[in-house]
């Protein structure tokens, strides 16, 4: 069974930077795929941004692009989220996923895609 692991979140003032660390446990895979995704209070979950497995190609969601970074460290399981010029719309629980596939591009935003979740940080932005 694959377990992940979100760590890192916090209070930040706005303009701030967070890095949030998912590690990985379990059945493991040499490379692979991860995405973030985060929810607010009374919103749907949306996709922040995804690595893919291999190529390791990273994608990102429009309001994030420029600011976040998606990375792994693929020989201790570990994936990150660098978040730079926080904003106090980026403040939600924040979840990492990962699958044993190798989902297409135009899947990578969709939460459906994603098999195993994390249980969530909270990423406060103050203004």
């Amino acid at each position: 069974q694959v377990q992940l692991v979100e760590s890192g979140g916090g209070l930040v003032q706005a303009g701030g930077s967070l890095r949030l660390s998912c590690a990985v446990s379990g059945r493991t895979f040499s490379t692979f795929p991860v995405a973030w995704f985060r929810q607010a209070p009374g919103k749907e979950r949306e996709f922040v941004a995804a690595l893919k497995r291999g190529t390791g190609t990273t994608y990102a969601a429009g309001s994030v692009r420029g600011r976040f970074t998606v990375s792994r460290v693929n020989g201790k399981n570990t994936a990150y989220l660098q978040m730079n010029s926080l904003e106090p719309d980026d403040t939600a629980v924040y979840y990492c996923a990962t699958t044993s596939g190798s989902p297409i591009v135009s899947s990578l935003s969709a939460a459906s895609t994603w098999e195993y979740w994390g249980q969530g940080t909270q990423v406060t932005v103050s203004s």
